[in-house]
């Protein structure tokens, strides 16, 4: 009876000890980095003029506990990063290098995650985060356009003026 008794405690244990190793491996879903702002810009600003490289343009917000992680060089290793283009497109990041610095800026730069093919740079200071994005033949930035917005642009890179 003794012996059943530590069989079936044994039995107990492990399986919760599997059951919990089970729920630690599983992969977590991804977070975006930014969303589209979806309501109208205040009616006292007037509207952001549209210049002949821009393809499109929207508002987005950033996701600031997700942006503080990723400025953070020390935050390793970081959740799943995407970021939020046009099209439905969601690449994921994959960071190969954070340079913090003292004054509250970091430079984040990497490439993404197959399929995609391409690569970015982020200065983020504070809650701004100014980038540039290339995937394939496509290029993207994000702008400040006032009082902590941003928007995302796409630039058609025959369009854009010579430096």
């Amino acid at each position: 009876m003794v012996h059943r008794f530590k069989y079936i405690f044994l039995a107990v244990m492990l399986g919760g000890l599997v059951s919990q190793m089970v729920w630690a491996d599983e992969p977590t879903a991804p977070k975006s980095l930014w969303h589209t702002v979806l309501t109208p810009p205040p009616s006292g600003q007037p509207p952001i003029p549209r210049k002949p490289w821009m393809l499109r343009d929207r508002e987005i917000a950033l996701d600031l506990p997700l942006l503080q992680i990723l400025k953070n060089a020390g935050a390793r290793p970081l959740p799943k990063i995407t970021v939020e283009l046009f099209d439905n497109t969601n690449p994921e990041l994959d960071v190969t290098s954070t340079v913090s610095r003292i004054n509250d800026t970091a430079v984040i730069r990497g490439t993404f995650k197959p399929p995609a093919q391409g690569d970015f740079t982020f200065v983020i200071t504070g809650n701004l985060l100014i980038g540039t994005i290339q995937i394939g033949d496509r290029i993207y930035k994000t702008d400040h356009i006032g009082n902590g917005r941003l928007r995302l642009v796409e630039l058609d890179p025959d369009k854009m003026p010579r430096d």
